[in-house]
């Protein structure tokens, strides 16, 4: 029986080696460039006759974009308008990179750390450089809650700076660790329906039921992970 993590191997496509740099084009790569396709091709194509009465593909867009509107409104406020198209991209990007490691033959970008912690850095440093911008040096008073009695200071700003620090940490490992565990378990009882032969109808009942879930769990973690970019934007610009 294959192993159910060999579903997670990046393999070599095209190599690329510049200086001592492997910048290879991986199967990781292709699925990447494949989900900015489909949400490319997608919108372009519901958007393209901007009718006043709009057809099945425009109004899904049209809700897509009302879905991660109402996100920002919600959590961020008005200030968050401007951040509109990268809390967008975020969410269809990761929710792109959860459903097609459903597929037969898919692969799952987002069950490799590499790549939620790039994520959840672009995020971290985002957000704290437009709190800085926002805020000046003020931004620092982010670490002091206001009316906090000033001898708790020495305590409270250490903890609250490494609170802060670990945003990015557990904002990709929750994404990473969802989606591998999902997978993998899936993977194992696949394994099992073949092995037991007639009597894998038991685990096949497993494996339907994990497929729903895990659909489920694909899309509610990039909503969560979209949520938390939000709440990350709001602090900076509005801090506490």
């Amino acid at each position: 029986m294959a192993s159910p993590l060999h579903q997670f191997e990046v393999h070599t496509i095209l190599p690329i080696q510049i200086g001592n740099f492997n910048a290879s084009f991986t199967n990781a790569s292709l699925f990447m460039l494949v989900a900015v396709a489909v949400i490319t091709g997608f919108l372009v194509q519901a958007m393209k006759p901007r009718s006043v009465i709009p057809g099945r593909l425009q109004s899904i867009a049209e809700l897509a974009y009302e879905f991660i509107a109402n996100m920002i409104r919600t959590n961020v406020g008005r200030e968050g308008r401007p951040y509109f198209p990268f809390i967008f991209s975020l969410f269809f990007f990761i929710l792109l990179g959860n459903m097609l490691g459903m597929l037969p033959y898919g692969y799952a970008f987002t069950s490799h750390l590499v790549v939620t912690l790039g994520l959840a850095l672009a995020v971290f440093i985002g957000t704290t450089v437009i709190g800085f911008i926002k805020n000046g040096l003020g931004f620092c008073g982010f670490f002091l809650p206001h009316g906090t009695p000033i001898f708790l200071a020495p305590l409270l700003i250490p903890l609250e700076v490494m609170s802060y620090r670990f945003r990015p940490v557990s904002l990709s490992l929750r994404l990473f660790a969802n989606m591998t565990a999902g997978h993998t378990l899936l993977k194992v009882f696949a394994g099992f329906v073949v092995s037991l032969g007639f009597m894998g109808f038991i685990p096949m009942l497993a494996v339907i039921g994990l497929t729903g879930l895990e659909f489920l769990v694909a899309f509610l973690q990039a909503y969560v992970y979209a949520v938390l970019a939000c709440i990350y934007l709001n602090d900076a610009l509005h801090m506490h």
